[in-house]
């Protein structure tokens, strides 16, 4: 073995301002806030959800004949297949998925007059 010291080489020196710079830009980097959508429900809502899911699966056993009022007016008629947390699937003229967060009431077919 040699007594030689080992040179490494050294990095090309920076000017201390532009890394400081540099920096302080990566660290006030704006994060994006979140976002809640409207179809969102919370886990606090228990006695209602409770009750929601019963008169679904009711009307599904049944097959009861439903109007299914939207937020924009439009009505949908059939009996509704299948549930979930989010969405409804009715069968009607045509099977169609709607949004919970989109309905704005429902009735049984025959109920307010309607027949």
């Amino acid at each position: 073995m040699t007594d030689e010291p080992i040179l490494t080489e050294t990095p090309a020196t920076v000017p201390a301002e532009s890394t400081r710079a540099a920096r302080a830009r990566r660290r006030f980097v704006p994060i994006a806030a979140p976002q809640r959508f409207s179809a969102y429900m919370d886990e606090t809502d228990g006695p209602n959800r409770h009750a929601e899911l019963f008169y679904l699966q009711k009307q599904i056993q049944s097959q009861t004949p439903m109007v299914i009022v939207l937020e924009d007016g439009e009505r949908i008629e059939g009996c509704i297949e299948w549930y979930d947390r989010h969405t409804l699937k009715v069968r009607g003229r045509a099977k169609t998925l709607i949004y919970k967060s989109a309905i704005k009431y429902m009735y049984k077919l025959g109920e307010n007059g309607h027949i």
